[in-house]
């Protein structure tokens, strides 16, 4: 099966085209980081005017990349949720109008768990039941995923997600946007055992993940305990790169120490990560020790499939489609973490778990206008 996936959900237009869920044949990505760089965070009307003009030359790329037609196609997996309504809607649209004129079946993805699921890219065999950890701008979220149709939601963020926080504290020591990759590049300079800042997490008991408590004792550190989010400067003395360093590792403390409490409490073998924040160099090598000290598996997937991408979208669309789901042309966008209910109803009818649900936790909407 060779399934066409569209991601349209952020600030980034990708297609791609993936045979048999694992086999990657195109990829096709445009970004826009220079066009919300000025504004210290992505525009939602920017990025929607973006999508609209690049979302067909990037699925032509993405067909011509796998040397094939429309007709070489089986599928169309599109992001439907969550993400920015108005770039989420152009995708779908795409996604339809194409189901529409060719006939092919359609599946709306989850954005968030397609990036867990880009893992079945990554070469290495996957082994179900596992721990998916994925993070990135908008979201912080720990899943075990019994299969690629089968995931319970063990723990999320109770506020800032991890790329947040990156992006806030990359803005206080005036690093520009996307933060991110700035902080990490700054980290390798500095001492990560400068400054003690606090190690955060949700309530006790809990797999939920919290940061605006250190993205505040990091603002305070720069500028006092009287400080205020967008006014003042920086205190004399303080280091910007160990401050980096030491952010950083507390926020991969707090990451790593609690994936592997939930990889301990299910008693899986494997763990895997997802989603922009995934690039990060210290992230990465942190949990590849952790994991390997705890006889752990930890799949690391190339960082080109970190960020946003259409090849995770169209490697879970295809196990969705295998399994029968289907959506129509009223196929719907949701800006929150909320499974298509059309989706969800097919899965309790074929006797698929579908656990505890992103909207009892309370979803984060993908992140705008910082």
């Amino acid at each position: 099966m060779r399934v066409l996936g569209i991601e349209t959900s952020c600030d980034e237009t990708a297609a791609a085209v993936v045979e048999g869920g694992v086999r990657l044949l195109s990829d096709a990505v445009a970004g826009q980081e220079d066009l919300h760089a000025p504004y210290g965070g992505v525009v939602p009307e920017v990025a929607g005017r973006a999508h609209e003009a690049t979302v067909v030359p990037v699925i032509e790329r993405a067909l011509r990349g796998a040397g094939i037609g429309l007709d070489g196609i089986d599928g169309i997996a599109v992001t439907n949720r969550p993400g920015l309504v108005g770039s989420l809607l152009v995708g779908v649209q795409a996604a339809k109008s194409l189901s529409l004129a060719t006939g092919l079946p359609l599946v709306g993805v989850n954005h968030v768990l397609a990036h867990a699921h880009a893992n079945l890219l990554s070469g290495v065999r996957l082994r179900f039941p596992l721990v998916a950890l994925v993070v990135s701008g908008g979201h912080t979220n720990l899943y075990l995923c019994r299969s690629p149709l089968e995931e319970d939601l063990l723990g999320a963020t109770v506020d800032d997600a991890a790329g947040e926080a990156f992006d806030k504290v990359a803005a206080l020591l005036d690093l520009g946007f996307p933060g991110g990759p700035a902080v990490d590049r700054l980290a390798r300079e500095g001492d990560r055992a400068a400054v003690r800042f606090p190690r955060t997490r949700g309530a006790r008991g809990t797999l939920d993940f919290s940061f605006s408590g250190l993205k505040t004792a990091v603002l305070y550190h720069l500028r006092g305990q009287d400080a205020r989010p967008g006014r003042g400067r920086n205190r004399p003395g303080a280091r910007p790169a160990d401050v980096a360093a030491s952010f950083q590792e507390a926020l991969v403390d707090s990451l790593v120490g609690i994936t592997l409490e939930g990889a301990r409490r299910h008693r899986v073998a494997q763990i895997v990560l997802g989603g922009g924040v995934a690039c990060n160099g210290r992230l990465r090598e942190r949990m590849a020790q952790e994991g390997a000290r705890a006889g752990l598996e930890v799949v690391l997937p190339p960082p080109r499939l970190c960020t946003d991408n259409g090849a995770m979208v169209a490697a879970l669309g295809t196990h969705l489609l295998r399994a029968g789901l289907r959506d129509g042309l009223d196929l719907e966008v949701f800006p929150r973490l909320l499974r298509n209910p059309s989706v969800k109803k097919e899965r309790r009818r074929k006797g698929a778990g579908v656990g505890r649900t992103e909207a009892e936790v309370g979803g984060k909407e993908a992140e705008v206008g910082r």
